[in-house]
């Protein structure tokens, strides 16, 4: 069932990618082959996929027309990729799987569903047999160009193919999903189309009435492309750069893939051990003239259902893909690009997940909005400013979260030595006298020393006006200050705490510190804190209200 999924889909990434159908297939072959020895999952099916296809094209068309020129253009993704290899396999080699966190889920969820709407779109070229198309991919200058291609005259037969074998697919994937006994059904359902699809142009000769065919795919052995390499061109700088933006967004889409599948099955993956193996089966698929290959989510999810246990199916698909590019490439040459087309549109609907968009509305907005900002980047800019727009907007979120951190008061809860916060727990009792306050903030430095320390005083003020209006017999006597979620502090943190006690002391009240990490403490010691505050420095908070006698 993966062979046809891996062979029909192949081609038709290549040509989303704007590169020669045989390309999809030879990046088929070589890396299934590295990853099946370096990689540690199971079940993920290794090949082109559509969003790094995407990618290529949109980014490297800038540096080099592929249309005018295709083998510059041709030379420059194989730089590319041999680029997103290296970075892979650094990232792994040097653990850096964090840098992958950066594009967060949210915006990871608005990426993929504006790539498939462009990716969608890209295929109404084929789809439509539209002769001159943008190398644009925002929404706009896409929509402008099949409209234009409506004022002339057009052929609908490649419309009527496509849009057939579209629905059949699609009446296919919906019966396998009914009956999971059909799962079969959808996994040849690609395979089906083009073999039919084919016999039709072939016995009507649609190709002599306007309908476009694949015509030649080269055959044989992946040729070496070491030769190829451009390392001293003038876009080698740029290239780097496509090539970090793909060796990410390619990790953290097979990363995804396998961790899902891993976790279905109850085993491990090694994060930084798949890194390795996507580095380095992508710079040998650089030799060998593949483009950048990663985990693909359809596919693997065939692999599953079909039961595969081992990583020996991606073997099994590489053989079958090679001896395909041997014997049946010739049979391939009626096949109309039409039926790619559909068969790449019926694969977009399931990068377009609404519930989850749907549910991170309700969850955080902040995140909500990293989706929705990468989501409008991509479709109406370019796929570059749509990931900007995503980790931007994500950054800004952990920079306003570093500088704006919470606090709360604290109350002893009824009948326990154990405090909560009042607003969460109503029954917390104040101690009459003693103002408890948790600082939610593992860093107190430079960004936050100011904001922190007006927050608290505020909080002082306020409960001295309280204690006034209630005609309290004890005003603030005591503040206690719980730092256990703090982790670290630099001279700015130290500098507002040292405010902080002058305030409070030249008002009549005390400074303690409750559950300090040692590395908080060390620091407040070299800094000579702890003396100044008198040593108010305890375990705990029921050791700081025992020591005040409380």
């Amino acid at each position: 069932y993966s062979y046809h999924c891996i062979f029909v889909q192949s081609i038709g990434y290549a040509t989303l990618a704007k590169l020669d159908p045989q390309y999809g297939l030879y990046t088929s072959v070589v890396p299934p082959l590295i990853y099946t020895l370096m990689g540690t999952s199971r079940e993920i099916a290794i090949g082109p996929v559509a969003v790094i296809s995407l990618l290529l094209s949109s980014m490297v068309q800038k540096l080099e027309d592929p249309m005018a020129n295709p083998i510059a253009y041709h030379k420059l993704v194989l730089t590319v990729t041999f680029f997103a290899g290296t970075f892979q396999a650094a990232f792994g080699l040097f653990r850096s799987g964090f840098l992958i966190d950066f594009l967060s889920h949210a915006a990871i969820v608005g990426f993929m569903a504006g790539a498939a709407i462009v990716i969608g779109l890209q295929q109404l070229k084929g789809l439509l047999g539209i002769t001159h198309f943008t190398n644009k991919t925002d929404v706009v200058s896409v929509l402008k160009v099949v409209w234009s291609s409506f004022q002339h005259p057009w052929n609908p037969y490649n419309f009527l193919l496509g849009c057939s074998f579209l629905i059949f697919i699609l009446i296919t994937r919906f019966l396998g999903r009914k009956n999971k006994k059909l799962f079969w059904l959808p996994a040849i359902a690609p395979l089906v189309s083009v073999v039919l699809a084919t016999l039709i142009v072939f016995l009507t000769k649609a190709d002599k009435h306007g309908v476009d065919i694949v015509k030649h795919i080269k055959g044989g052995l992946n040729p070496s492309s070491v030769d190829q390499l451009q390392f001293n061109g003038p876009h080698v700088g740029e290239l780097a750069k496509i090539g970090l933006i793909v060796a990410i967004i390619a990790l953290t889409e097979a990363i995804a893939v396998g961790r899902s599948f891993a976790a279905i099955k109850g085993y491990h993956l090694d994060g930084n051990k798949e890194m390795v193996a996507m580095g380095f089966m992508n710079i040998i698929g650089s030799f060998t003239s593949c483009y950048v290959a990663t985990g693909s989510f359809s596919r693997t999810a065939v692999n599953f259902s079909a039961g595969c246990e081992t990583a020996m199916s991606n073997i099994v698909m590489a053989v079958t893909v090679f001896i395909s590019l041997e014997l049946l490439t010739k049979l391939l040459y009626y096949t109309p690009v039409a039926i790619l087309a559909s068969i790449i549109l019926s694969a977009l609907p399931g990068l377009i997940d609404v519930n989850e968009a749907c549910n991170i509305w309700k969850v955080d907005k902040l995140d909500f909005l990293a989706c929705i900002g990468a989501f409008l980047g991509v479709l109406f800019a370019t796929v570059e400013i749509g990931l900007l727009v995503a980790v931007t907007i994500s950054f800004a979120k952990i920079i306003l979260v570093s500088i704006r951190p919470g606090t709360e008061t604290l109350g002893r809860l009824p009948e326990t030595d154990a405090f909560g916060d009042v607003n969460q727990y109503p029954m917390a009792v104040k101690t009459p006298g003693v103002l408890i306050m948790r600082l939610k903030s593992a860093l107190l430095c430079f960004a936050n020393a100011n904001f922190v320390r007006e927050r608290i005083m505020k909080w002082v003020i306020e409960e001295e006006k309280d204690s006034k209006l209630r005609n309290a017999e004890k005003t603030i006597q005591i503040v206690i200050l719980d730092i256990s979620n703090m982790m670290d502090i630099d001279t700015s943190g130290i500098a507002s705490l040292e405010e902080l006690h002058k305030n409070f002391d030249s008002n009549g009240m005390k400074l303690a510190i409750a559950n300090p990490r040692w590395q908080v403490i060390h620091k407040l010691k070299l800094a000579n804190f702890v003396p100044k505050i008198g040593g108010r420095v305890f375990l705990s908070i029921g050791e700081a209200m025992a020591s005040f006698s409380i």
